[in-house]
């Protein structure tokens, strides 16, 4: 992987999990969200076949973003682009297509309704 590419700030965030109060009783979790990381990243458009089939799907804003090889990301979680601002929430984490562990991609929806 070219580290040159890995051009956009990225700041990854799941869902808060709920604490514990005061007595050490569980609380609800909450809709907030809490930063886990930032990251470098690149963008790519979805191109031919993969970009008509995303928008057959879904009729929203699909993309990939590559990163370093890395565990721990899943699904329900999101990332805000540093470089925009844009919220992107993550519907695939996808493996490593080569299976040397060097990079991982990220398919994407940008939710419009936080640009």
């Amino acid at each position: 992987m070219n580290p040159a590419k890995l051009n956009r700030r990225i700041l990854l965030q799941k869902k808060s999990s709920g604490g514990e109060d005061e007595s050490g009783y569980p609380t609800e979790p909450s809709s907030d969200w809490e930063d886990v990381m930032s990251l470098y990243a690149s963008r790519e458009p979805l191109r031919g076949r993969e970009f008509f089939t995303a928008a057959a799907a879904n009729a929203e804003l699909t993309l990939r973003y590559k990163i370093r090889y890395r565990e721990g990301i899943t699904p329900d979680m999101r990332f805000i682009d540093l470089n925009n601002n844009r919220v992107c929430n993550i519907t695939a984490v996808l493996d490593d297509p080569f299976g040397d562990r060097t990079e991982t991609h990220l398919m994407v929806l940008e939710d419009l309704a936080n640009a």
